[in-house]
């Protein structure tokens, strides 16, 4: 059976004409990362059909960041894993599709039940599987995790506590304290600005 695994946890079936099976191929990907010494944070198909663009985040784990060349490095070994399994006939991805590699970034998805607690005290919008008190969406400061339960306050509501199964998407949101809290690994370039014409 194709499927594609599209959230933290179910299933968008319009994938299946690419992808034979997500977990499958995220746990190999997962193997090259750490091979590297790299920690997966998230691998996605994106793009619709027009251009299926295979999406894959990582991060060193003392940083929480990639360099152009981490991220170089972790391409070529994908890009073999890939040209290896199709030369095998286990090609997990039907027809042309793009690679991409990248950090998470700063406004980066929240995926592993970690990383809710590792960001505590910084602003998230979390997107559940089904509505708890009426509410799908919740967006506010990330309190913690105990256990498997993810603490919220909700921006003009309440704290409110989810068990990790619920959440559907997770992901940062971009404020002046976040971006206080981070710093990146290089400013090469940033000074430069390009001009058209």
């Amino acid at each position: 059976m194709k499927r594609l695994w599209g959230s933290l946890h179910g299933t968008e079936p319009a994938w299946s004409d690419f992808l034979t099976d997500l977990a499958d191929l995220t746990a190999a990907i997962d193997a090259e990362a750490r091979a590297l010494g790299f920690a997966l944070v998230r691998v996605k198909m994106t793009g619709g059909k027009s251009d299926p663009t295979l999406q894959v985040m990582a991060e060193r784990p003392d940083t929480r960041q990639l360099t152009i060349d981490d991220c170089s490095d972790l391409s070529h070994r994908i890009s073999d894993l890939l040209d290896q399994l199709e030369a095998d006939g286990r090609d997990p991805i039907a027809g042309a599709y793009r690679l991409e590699v990248s950090s998470p970034g700063i406004d980066r998805p929240l995926t592993r039940l970690n990383e809710f607690a590792d960001w505590a005290g910084h602003e998230a919008r979390l997107t559940l599987t089904e509505p708890v008190e009426g509410r799908k969406q919740l967006t506010g400061d990330l309190v913690g995790v105990e256990g498997n339960a993810v603490t919220i306050d909700v921006r003009k509501h309440a704290r409110m506590t989810v068990d990790f199964s619920q959440i559907a998407d997770a992901k940062l949101l971009l404020t002046d304290r976040l971006i206080a809290a981070t710093q990146p690994l290089s400013t090469e370039g940033a000074d430069k600005i390009l001009t058209e014409g």
